[in-house]
């Protein structure tokens, strides 16, 4: 049975780590178009998001046979929950490239706004966030996953500069509006790209450290202010 589990976990590492690969590959391709304008390339990131919700079905599939069949405990068990989350954090950021790749289709025919903004920069940024949240993933080293937490302030960061930017030029130039509009869907998609990243990133943690980084901070506030987690009622009369 153990052979048997630890077979069925190097296959799911397999599978994980080829849709990180599609889904990294066709967010660049899509944050590519909206650099270039292009088109084509815009259309090629749609179309290649169908072949990532397909992988995602079959490895959730397969994470749920694993539970059933082999009842794994410890490190195997979290191993394979912390699969099924990512890979749907996976599939989410499929989409969000495919937000992307549509915003890029819509600027290609628009005239570009003579406004300061560098786009460029909070891409690069998230991107960087998805692959080195990967990369942790891969290596299991939950020190990788924290510089992804650290990360996320910088690219919230961007895109409120970004949103007062092009908010500002809106008001001076109407004529711009449509491209403007496009610009800040696109900062925002790629907003929650990141956020994604921090998912897979707290995610990896939990699986390395048993530890869920969200829930070690609440209880260091709570702690700090002297609180403790509120007591369950009692169960009503008859209850079981």
């Amino acid at each position: 049975m153990t052979t048997q589990l630890q077979r069925e976990i190097g296959n799911l590492k397999k599978r994980i780590l080829t849709l990180s690969a599609l889904v990294e590959d066709n967010l660049r391709r899509a944050l590519a178009a909206v650099e270039t304008r292009n088109e084509a390339t815009a259309t090629e990131a749609i179309e290649r998001d169908f072949p990532i919700d397909l992988m995602e079905v079959d490895v959730e599939e397969d994470c749920l046979k694993a539970l059933a069949l082999y009842q794994p405990v410890a490190g195997d068990l979290r191993f394979i929950v912390t699969t099924i989350k990512i890979n749907t954090t996976l599939e989410r950021v499929g989409d969000l490239a495919v937000n992307i790749a549509e915003r890029a289709r819509s600027l290609a025919g628009l005239e570009q706004p003579l406004v300061a903004f560098d786009l460029a920069e909070i891409a690069a940024k998230a991107q960087h966030m998805v692959s080195t949240a990967l990369d942790a993933l891969v290596q299991s080293d939950s020190s990788l996953a924290r510089s992804v937490l650290l990360a996320d302030d910088e690219v919230d960061d961007l895109d409120r500069e970004l949103t007062a930017a092009l908010n500002a030029a809106a008001h001076e130039h109407p004529e711009w509006l449509e491209s403007i509009i496009q610009l800040l869907q696109t900062s925002r998609f790629i907003e929650r790209v990141a956020d994604h990243a921090t998912s897979i990133a707290e995610d990896v943690i939990y699986m390395v450290e048993g530890e869920i980084p969200r829930h070690s901070v609440k209880r260091a506030v709570a702690e700090a202010m002297g609180l403790s987690s509120p007591a369950l009622p009692p169960p009503a009369n008859g209850a079981a």
